[in-house]
This record gives C-alpha cells, structure tokens and sequence, in this order.
C-alpha cells in the first residue's frame, strides 16, 4: 500500500507528534486497504477546534478528534479518505487526566479518527464494541496497551 500523509501544524508544541510517526498509526489502522489511500490531519488548537466541533457537530466545545470523510466519486487508482482534525492541548489534557503517555492518547486519537474515515463508528453500542474492537487490536499491533482500561 502506498499512502500519502499530509500534516499540517496550526499549533506548535513540543510533544506534538512527527509526521512520519501520524503516519505510522494511520498505516496501522488501514490495514490492507487497497493499493493508494491519501488522506491529511491537521494539528490544532483549542480555538480552531472548538469553531469546527459547533460548525459541523454543533457541540460549543473543543474536542480530540474530528474526521471529516471525503465524498464518493474519487479516482478508482487513488483513495481519498478524508481530513482528520486533532486538538493538541485536548489530547494532552485527556492523557493526563487518564494517566496514559501522550504518544499512546495520540496513537489512540489517530487511530480512532482513521477508523471513522473507513466508516467505523460508535453511535450505537454494537457499532461502538466493534470499534473498539478494532481500535485495541490496531493499537496492540503498534506496541499500545488497551486505551479502554483504566490506569491506576
């Protein structure tokens, strides 16, 4: 598979991930997913995500992640998944909250927003137990532990 990541830094802080490592977990997540995927994530703020969240999901908050899939008629050669829109200081502030590492929250926010781009999502309990399914087995194939159990 051949797949193009393009990251785009709205906000600069340090523990933001590299390029090559998004792209690593996004890789992850696909899975074998046909020859060509391309897809972007775009690393924001507070401020910038809070205006997407209302604008699209009309929720007034900032949020982790948003994935916003790109509409049928790509090229057949060359699958355009989507964008994905992730907070920075939402991301750090969850993997403090939850005691995890802010490389395994990000790890976990790139894998669940990519698998909203493939069609996952958790709106019903079905829908979500087989996301998350697919999440701890994607995150376990990168070296990540289950992002559902609690830490102590």
């Amino acid at each position: 598979m051949t797949l193009e990541v393009t990251v785009q830094f709205a906000t600069r802080k340090p523990w933001v991930p590299a390029r090559n490592l998004i792209a690593l977990w996004i890789y992850g997540a696909l899975g074998r997913r046909g020859d060509r995927c391309d897809l972007s994530v775009r690393v924001v703020g507070s401020a910038e995500s809070r205006r997407l969240n209302k604008r699209y999901r009309n929720k007034d908050k900032s949020t982790n992640v948003l994935a916003f899939p790109y509409g049928p008629g790509a090229p057949v050669a060359r699958r355009l998944l989507g964008d994905l829109v992730v907070c920075a200081p939402v991301v750090a502030r969850e993997a403090r909250e939850q005691g995890k590492s802010r490389q395994a929250h990000w790890a976990h926010m790139i894998v669940h927003g990519t698998l909203h781009l493939l069609g996952y999502d958790h709106l019903q309990p079905r829908d979500a137990a087989r996301m998350e399914r697919r999440e701890i087995a994607v995150l376990k194939s990168l070296g990540y532990a289950n992002p559902y159990l609690q830490t102590s």
